[in-house]
């Protein structure tokens, strides 16, 4: 296989190799998530997204508040922007601060089980790292894996969920073993996962979405596709989106490093074109 060195493409990871993830965590995942791997940070959590509808007692709830299906923008918007607000600020900073309290105050609005927010905050630990070894332009580094492990834990404890596993290799297990033991079809998996769906086809013109949808459905795994009873992309199709995203790193690997960062907050959002504030973001309760 070709390799490209491109040293000055390197400089942020040389950056990042040099800090310690334990006590860096905050500085190597703004780095990662707005200047090495933005858009697949997005990528990768719209996934995650995904993953957590497969779990009936999820959907159930996402269903309930009718987000999805009457708001379904609004409702990626803001999630989008709070969990940024963390990533590109830090959880201790005062944007990150009321971030977390805005989530905190939506999320004590319904009863949700301790076991269910462990796997949701798994997903953003581990989803953009399988991501990335599929697509990355580059792989992530170690300190890298471990950093998003460590900011996570930490936003985790901030959201006052309990028993998050000490170690990477134990919070990875769990997130293996909670899937096989929770995934499963239901109806509000389907109606939850076609609302995100027709959101992704949304953002594109209409006489191109119908063409569209495989490959919605070739990004998916089989688990996913099963627990919300999506067809199966055709195999051709599956190899030939693999295959467009590992080019694009490829392309992306002859590029200079990003000067700028390109948090998804630091673009122009659908659902508030004039801005926002962090304490309005978020469902309503439900009457």
């Amino acid at each position: 296989m070709l390799k490209f060195r491109n040293t000055k493409r390197n400089a942020n990871l040389r950056q990042i190799q040099q800090l310690d993830p334990v006590q860096d965590h905050c500085q190597i995942t703004q780095l990662m998530t707005g200047y090495e791997f933005p858009w697949d940070t997005t990528r990768s959590l719209e996934i995650a997204l995904m993953r957590t509808f497969c779990v009936p007692s999820i959907s159930a709830l996402l269903d309930k508040t009718g987000e999805f299906k009457h708001r379904p923008q609004k409702r990626y918007d803001d999630t989008g922007l709070l969990t940024t607000e963390i990533m590109k600020w830090g959880y201790e900073s005062d944007r990150g601060k009321k971030a977390i309290e805005q989530m905190n105050a939506i999320h004590g609005r319904f009863k949700i089980s301790n076991e269910d927010f462990l796997y949701v905050l798994s997903t953003f630990i581990y989803e953009p790292i399988r991501w990335n070894a599929r697509f990355g332009w580059r792989q992530m580094c170690e300190q890298e894996r471990l950093a998003s492990f460590y900011f996570w834990r930490e936003v985790g404890k901030r959201m006052h969920i309990q028993d998050i596993p000490e170690t990477y290799e134990e919070f990875e297990r769990y997130n293996f073993d909670y899937e096989r033991q929770h995934f499963r079809y239901s109806d509000t998996n389907r109606r939850t996962g076609e609302a995100t769906r027709d959101l992704f086809l949304s953002w594109f013109p209409s006489v191109v979405r119908p063409m569209l949808k495989p490959s919605v459905y070739a990004l998916l795994d089989d688990t996913i596709l099963d627990a919300c009873g999506f067809p199966h992309a055709p195999r051709l199709l599956r190899s030939f989106v693999a295959m467009s995203l590992k080019l694009r790193g490829r392309v992306l690997r002859l590029l200079p490093p990003r000067k700028q960062a390109a948090f998804f907050t630091d673009f122009s959002v659908r659902s508030y074109p004039n801005g926002y504030d962090i304490s309005e973001l978020g469902s309503p309760p439900i009457r």
